[in-house]
């Protein structure tokens, strides 16, 4: 037992349990960052605005595969995580958030910056707490930690009351949390799926963000390679295997290109695991092979069976679950179809082969060009983070852009909040400072994060930003001429920032491109910008007319 308030024993908590960020901005003097002062393991990086401590902290949490965490003070600076919280909710990934109350003594009183904030966080977290009792707080932490992590993962808030938070009590040692405790599937399910396995022709794995946050890449590929089976992925699955591996098949849905959409079609099985195949996975649901049998694979129970009804539910971890069901197949004698391992192989080709061949040199720039210079410029050991915008979206498009190492994507969840990818990217760069970041990003959702320039600036953390500039909100633009016969409104942008002029102002290395030969060398002294310590914005004006036909057919009345 020793003397603590508890916000000492949360920073000592934080230790125990290695995290080494919290991604916020500080108010009253003594909550927490007095705290964090005396502690040599756990940083505070200073935020501009508290939405970006949580992007930030998602960011860290997924490039990481450990716990992110964020902070936010009374009344509006926990609802300004509310975002963030959001998205890691919608993502499943683990962000602890702290916030601060109002006193104990006067709560209810109408206290300065007085809020429900559990009732704000409680339906976007697994858990939301407010510690009552000063002696209760490493418990508190503990089991914050514990309920991210386990089965699941997601965000959970906890909160001090201001005169608790600073009450010296005897406080328990801290014990570090269990963590991702996992379920292993149903032995005699293992066995129904092998039976589908073996009676398909065309099998297909789809790998959503459950099978990323399970850490499932050797599993997937061994999976893929033991039986034969073609790999596509959903925007959060990306990055559970390298896409330039021969039994990559590109995305789904929303996202799906013609090799990847034929390969899909054709599946007499498909087996997706820790995917809720949402609206825009899924082809707002009219997505699916004619003729497939369908397994579904997720560690949490209520989304089996959410959205498609499956003909076989296997509750558990994705990678027990393909670790399981790859001994089993095997077991079976179930091996890989040659001749169809070669068809796909030609055709993956060639689809490749037309990639390249498109070197498109019209002015202004085309959007998959631009991702196709990010690819070549920065190759391998590099983690792209994306914003989701009409133009952006060319990096979600394979082969446009592949992803080149497991691990090394940072995409928004379904909440696509914007500003998301321009704040995470920070956050993506603490995690992994030997890794390149670049954000891809539109020139709206840039300008909801540019206040985070000078954070990048300040934690070294040198980050590269791509905007593609077409000065304007190019999706809902794009609905509105479509949707309402050109009826355009609010979407256009007439005056805007000096995106390099501003970048420059904050630190940055910037640069702007005009015409397609200028892309590749500058984004080549971004990369020497990076190489330097200098974070970097190459500002693109880009083309906005120009959409992948996926694009299209996915918005076509149906």
């Amino acid at each position: 037992m020793t003397l603590q308030t508890p916000w000492q024993a949360i920073v000592a908590g934080l230790e125990e349990e290695g995290i080494p960020y919290v991604f916020g901005l500080p108010g009253g003097a003594k909550h927490l960052y007095d705290a964090l002062y005396d502690s040599r393991a756990v940083r505070p990086v200073l935020v501009r605005h508290e939405t970006a401590g949580a992007f930030m902290a998602m960011a860290y949490a997924r490039v990481s595969g450990e716990i992110g965490c964020c902070f936010g003070c009374p009344g509006p600076g926990v609802a300004n995580l509310v975002p963030g919280i959001l998205e890691a909710w919608s993502g499943c990934v683990p962000v602890l958030a702290l916030g601060v109350r109002a006193a104990t003594r006067t709560y209810g009183m109408g206290a300065f910056q007085e809020a429900d904030h559990v009732s704000v966080m409680r339906p976007i977290t697994k858990w939301a707490v407010t510690v009552e009792r000063p002696e209760r707080a490493g418990w508190a932490l503990r089991r914050a930690v514990s309920i991210a992590t386990t089965g699941q993962p997601g965000p959970v808030y906890l909160e001090l009351p201001a005169d608790i938070a600073l009450e010296a009590v005897e406080m328990p040692e801290y014990r570090k949390a269990e963590r991702w405790i996992r379920p292993a599937p149903d032995p005699s399910r293992i066995e129904r799926a092998v039976e589908f396995l073996a009676r398909a022709e065309r099998p297909l794995l789809v790998c959503g963000g459950g099978a990323v946050l399970s850490r499932a890449y050797d599993a997937v590929e061994q999976f893929a390679e033991s039986l034969g089976i073609p790999v596509q992925v959903t925007p959060a699955g990306r990055g559970v295997m390298r896409e330039d591996h021969p039994l990559f098949a590109g995305l789904v849905g929303l996202y799906r290109t013609e090799y990847p959409k034929s390969v899909y079609e054709e599946a007499d099985l498909l087996i997706t695991v820790g995917s809720r195949m949402e609206e825009f996975q899924s082809g707002v649901w009219h997505y699916f092979p004619d003729q497939a049998r369908f397994v579904q694979i997720d560690i949490e129970p209520s989304e089996l069976g959410r959205n498609w009804v499956p003909d076989l539910a296997i509750q558990g971890d994705a990678r027990l679950t393909l670790e399981r069901l790859t001994e089993a197949a095997l077991r079976a004698g179930l091996g890989p179809n040659h001749a169809r391992l070669a068809e796909l192989a030609a055709r993956r080709a060639a689809a490749l082969a037309q990639v390249e061949a498109d070197a498109d040199d019209r002015v202004p720039v085309r959007g998959k060009r631009v991702v196709r210079a990010i690819n070549r410029v920065f190759g391998h050991n590099t983690i792209l983070v994306k914003e989701n915008g009409a133009q952006d979206l060319w990096a979600y498009y394979w082969p446009y852009y592949q992803i080149l190492d497991r691990g090394c994507v940072v995409p928004p969840a379904e909440q696509t909040a914007m500003g998301f990818g321009v704040c995470g990217a920070i956050g993506a760069k603490l995690a992994r400072p030997d890794r390149y970041v670049v954000c891809t990003t539109g020139d709206g959702a840039f300008q909801m994060g540019l206040h985070e320039l000078p954070t990048a600036v300040q934690e070294r953390a040198p980050v590269t930003w791509v905007v593609f500039d077409d000065r304007a909100l190019g999706w809902p633009r794009w609905t509105q001429r479509t949707a309402l016969g050109g009826r355009v409104i609010a979407t256009e942008f007439t005056a805007t920032f000096d995106f390099v002029a501003l970048a420059r102002a904050a630190g940055c290395w910037a640069e702007r491109v005009e015409q397609p030969g200028e892309l590749e060398p500058a984004l080549e002294r971004a990369r020497r910008a990076n190489d330097a310590g200098q974070p970097a914005v190459v500002d693109v004006q880009v083309d906005s007319e120009e959409h992948h036909p996926g694009f299209e057919e996915f918005h076509r009345p149906r």
